[in-house]
Order: structure tokens, then C-alpha cells, then sequence
């Protein structure tokens, strides 16, 4: 066991060593190099790689998916465009679609409205630092980790059994002795799910807007105080405008995020329970049925799903720079 590791070990550093001794090696030359060739030359030394890898790991895929998705199951015959009538005329797919576009719409509107909601209260608090790094600190964990806690909270007992779930005994304490099966409750169950992207992404949309809230000019608060603007007044015809940029690219940034959900749902139910999203149901159709063709159609309904988004964030970011 220990040769075999220490096999792979030198294998490893010698495949890094032999990169950077590339590496090296063409920045060695590309530096010696003059006159009219120094200029492309150094374009391609700098950009050459990042394109490389684009195209490797970007591009090329990209075609690759949408050429199979006009195949069948093991890609060995053409259906034309079969695999999207079946995304769009299933039944149970429709059920994927609604689940997803309530993901879509309820997780970012909930994580940008509380991440909001906290960088105007934690502002006015002393070591907000400290508060904001709690807050924050979901952040830090993956999908899969913020899950499995979240699946903890939500596990289900009968309530004549003692209770390793905590909502489970909130509830028992609070009176509600016959508390539901959580994750097999539809569709409430959808909505518990949602809590956990909210407690991941609203420690993001806070820290953001707090810079945001805090770059807004003391004169233009000022003004507008003076003007008789208190309270809400203040917030939603002053705060609300300047930071609206802002405000836009976290939303559609959590927006992004959930477009592409898979780990939560992969995690905590597998897609079951009336759970289903896109992401996971790709996952599912392309490496547990097989079916490569409808896996790479639903890949490309989510990537064309996601383009807009990306779209305006790009727009809003370059809106806010030339303003800038």
C-alpha cells in the first residue's frame, strides 16, 4: 500500500515538475524573443493557455452536449428533436420545471430580502465584524456539508420516541405533538429545502449590500434627511436607488446559483418526494438511466436557462463601472 501511494506520489510530482519546467521553458524563450515576432509572441505566451483550457474545458463540451442531444439514449442513432418534446410534453417533467422555477423565484428573492434586511441592522451595531463573519460563515460550507445539517434538523421520529430532529422537538415543545414526516411533505417539503440555500447565500448578499449601503454618499443621505426623508422614506426613495445596481447582480447571481442546484436536492432526498429540479434530473437521466440523450437535452435547456442571467449580470456589472 505505502509503494503504491508513494508510486503516485512521484507520478504527481513529477507530472507538476514537468509543467512548470514547460512553463519555464516557454517564458524563457518568449522572453529572449525581439523585434516583430516579441509582440504576438507574448499575446500567445499569456493568452495561449487560458484559451486552451477554455476550449477544453468549456467549449468543446458545451458542442459535444448539444450534438448528443439530437441522439438517443447510447448516441448511436439520431432522433432529431425528440429529446426536447419529451422535456416539454412529460408530465413529470413539467412537475421538474415548476419545481425549478419555484426554486428560481422564492430562494433569491428570500436570501437578497434577508441578506438586506441584515446589513441594514447589522450596520448599526457595534463589532459588526464579528456579526457579519457569523453570518457569513455558511459560506465557508459546501452544499453537501450545509445538508447534512440541515438534514439533521429536519430528521423525523414518532413522537413517541425521543426526537433527534430539532424541529422535530420545537415543535413537540411548542405543543405540536404529531409533527409531520418533514422531507416527505409536498410540497412543503420544497420550501424546507429552500432554507438551506437561503442560509447559505444570505451571509453573501449581506456583506455585499452592507459595502453597497455604506458607499452611498453621507451628502446625499444628508439632503434627503433634511429634506424630511425619515425611516422608510429614507430606505426605499434614497437607499433602495442608489444601491439598485447592486441589489440587481446579487439577485441574479443567487439567481444563477439556484438555476444550477443539484447538491441540496442530491443530498437531502435524491430527487424524490415531489423534490425534483433540473440539475438533478440531468444528473439522473445522463449517470443513473443511461439515457445520454435526454441528459444532454436537459443540459442544454439549463445552460440556455442560465445565459440570460449571465447576460444582464455582465450588463449591470459593466453599467456600474462606467458609472464608476
Amino acid at each position: 500500500m505505502w509503494a503504491d501511494a508513494t508510486i503516485k506520489f512521484v507520478n504527481a510530482g513529477g507530472a507538476i515538475l514537468g509543467f512548470l519546467g514547460v512553463l519555464l521553458l516557454i517564458f524563457f524563450f518568449a522572453g529572449r524573443a525581439s523585434g516583430r515576432i516579441s509582440r504576438p509572441l507574448a499575446v500567445l505566451v499569456l493568452l495561449g493557455p487560458a484559451v486552451l483550457l477554455l476550449l477544453v474545458g468549456l467549449v468543446i463540451p458545451a458542442l459535444r452536449t448539444i450534438y448528443l442531444s439530437f441522439f438517443n439514449d447510447d448516441s448511436t442513432r439520431s432522433v432529431g428533436g425528440k429529446n426536447y418534446g419529451w422535456a416539454f410534453t412529460t408530465d413529470s417533467i413539467h412537475q421538474v420545471l415548476l419545481n425549478t422555477l419555484l426554486w428560481i423565484v422564492v430562494a433569491p428573492i428570500a436570501a437578497t430580502g434577508l441578506g438586506l434586511l441584515l446589513a441594514l441592522l447589522v450596520d448599526r451595531l457595534k463589532r459588526q465584524a464579528l456579526y457579519k463573519s457569523l453570518i457569513f460563515m455558511p459560506m465557508a460550507i459546501s452544499f453537501v456539508g450545509a445538508s447534512i445539517i440541515w438534514k439533521f434538523v429536519y430528521t423525523w421520529r414518532d413522537s413517541s420516541q425521543p426526537q433527534i430532529g430539532l424541529l422535530s422537538q420545537v415543535c413537540i415543545w411548542l405543543g405540536w405533538h404529531n409533527p409531520p414526516n418533514w422531507i416527505l411533505s409536498h410540497p412543503l417539503n420544497n420550501f424546507l429545502l429552500m432554507v438551506i440555500m437561503v442560509w447559505v447565500q444570505t451571509g453573501f448578499a449581506m456583506v455585499v449590500l452592507s459595502a453597497a449601503i455604506k458607499a452611498i454618499p453621507d451628502e446625499i443621505t444628508e439632503a434627503a434627511v433634511l429634506d424630511g426623508a425619515r425611516g422608510w422614506r429614507l430606505f426605499a426613495h434614497v437607499t433602495i436607488p442608489m444601491i439598485r445596481n447592486t441589489l440587481v447582480v446579487v439577485l441574479t447571481t443567487v439567481m444563477i446559483t439556484t438555476l444550477k442546484l443539484f447538491d441540496i436536492i442530491r443530498t437531502m432526498t435524491g430527487g424524490n418526494f415531489g423534490t425534483q429540479v433540473l440539475a438533478n434530473e440531468m444528473y439522473s437521466q445522463a449517470f443513473v438511466q443511461f439515457n445520454v440523450g435526454r441528459g444532454s437535452a436537459l443540459a442544454v435547456i439549463l445552460f440556455v436557462a442560465v445565459l440570460p442571467l449571465v447576460g444582464y449580470n455582465i450588463m449591470q456589472l459593466r453599467r456600474e463601472r462606467a458609472v464608476r
